[in-house]
């Protein structure tokens, strides 16, 4: 990349990534919103944690890893890459969590509606991917 792109990404990068980030909550919203039945705080949780997740990635700044192998961690490098882990764990459990929910709305009446699973599962991959 030359460098009037990078400058060019280095402006509308944020942007772009609200803009994933709010497209994400709002399937949520609508499905919540348009759902027949009362949705369970349940339901709720799958987006938080993946909300949660992407401020603990957000939380690290890149500079601050050393991509290096052969070098011994250093004193604080290692609670950051733990800090990465975590992170890593927290996403992937969101994720998973609201594929069970969509399973479980799809297959269930009594519950809300497959939408509302398909937006819990497109929220936490628009939140993710942002």
């Amino acid at each position: 990349m030359d460098n009037s792109c990078t400058m060019l990404w280095e402006i509308i990068g944020p942007g772009v990534s609200g803009a994933v980030f709010a497209a994400g909550w709002w399937f949520w919203v609508d499905a919540v919103v348009c759902s027949a039945v009362k949705v369970s705080f349940l339901h709720y949780l799958p987006g938080i944690f993946a909300s949660l997740s992407a401020v603990m990635f957000n939380s690290v700044r890149k500079e601050d890893i050393s991509y290096d192998y052969y070098s011994p961690y250093g004193d604080s490098e290692w609670r950051l890459k733990l800090w990465l882990f975590v992170a890593y764990v927290v996403s992937f459990a969101s994720l998973a969590a609201g594929v069970g929910l969509l399973v479980q709305d799809a297959l269930t009446d009594k519950g809300p509606s497959a939408w509302t699973g398909v937006a819990g599962v497109l929220q936490c991959v628009f939140v993710l991917i942002r």
